[in-house]
């Protein structure tokens, strides 16, 4: 494929993606897409599986000093979640009234991107559905974790991640958080998501928004 490449684009991976889980004939399901490089990789699994397509919103709160180590992430939803790793705030002595601080900064900003992306379209309920989380691939899975953790919480039937590349050892310690994982391709070395694309263009909002706007087309109860 591409010589070193495994995808040609974000489009053809959620094709490639969307023929494993349309396999697997899942019971009630949701799409749950990470913007924005996540969100036409969703859409084509949402077509697959003739499922509603949602944006999962993550947003990272970084270590004093150190924005890239994340002491803790925010996870959008009905009642947004706190995901704290408290590993990296004992080491870096961040304390709590510091991580609530960003927390609302960043739920601001999630309740920005949340408009911009979908409008005053309502997040779907998850209880009780089989609940399919995908990204357009997973380098460390930090945001992943978190928004693994925060959604069990809200009692899908079942938790599934797919994204079309990942490392193994990232998707083996992802695993325990979900019933399922599925991942068509594990290249080694893995370097970075980019690497495994032909093309893998910065996405605009407006490219999202389209998305986003022909799945609420299909799985709206006139589409």
């Amino acid at each position: 494929m591409l010589g070193s490449k495994v995808y040609r684009s974000r489009r053809e991976a959620g094709q490639v993606l969307a023929q494993r889980l349309a396999a697997r004939r899942y019971a009630d399901p949701i799409v749950l897409a990470l913007p924005r490089g996540g969100v036409p990789v969703g859409l084509e699994v949402a077509r697959a599986l003739h499922a509603p397509l949602d944006v999962l919103l993550v947003r990272k709160i970084g270590a004093p000093g150190q924005p890239e180590l994340a002491a803790a992430a925010i996870v959008d939803g009905p009642q947004p979640e706190l995901v704290v790793n408290e590993e990296v705030v004992a080491a870096t002595g961040m304390t709590r009234a510091e991580i609530d601080a960003e927390a609302q900064h960043q739920l601001r900003e999630i309740e920005r991107r949340r408009v911009a992306y979908v409008g005053s379209r309502a997040a779907l309920p998850l209880a009780g559905r089989t609940v399919i989380v995908v990204d357009d691939g997973i380098a460390t899975g930090t945001s992943v974790r978190a928004a693994l953790r925060a959604l069990r919480a809200r009692q899908p039937a079942r938790l599934v991640l797919a994204v079309p590349v990942a490392p193994a050892d990232t998707l083996a310690r992802l695993a325990p958080l979900v019933d399922e994982v599925v991942c068509p391709a594990t290249p080694e070395p893995f370097i970075a998501i980019g690497l495994h694309y032909a093309d893998f263009h910065q996405l605009e909002d407006r490219e999202v928004v389209a998305a986003m706007d022909e799945a609420a087309g299909w799985s709206s109860p006139g589409g």
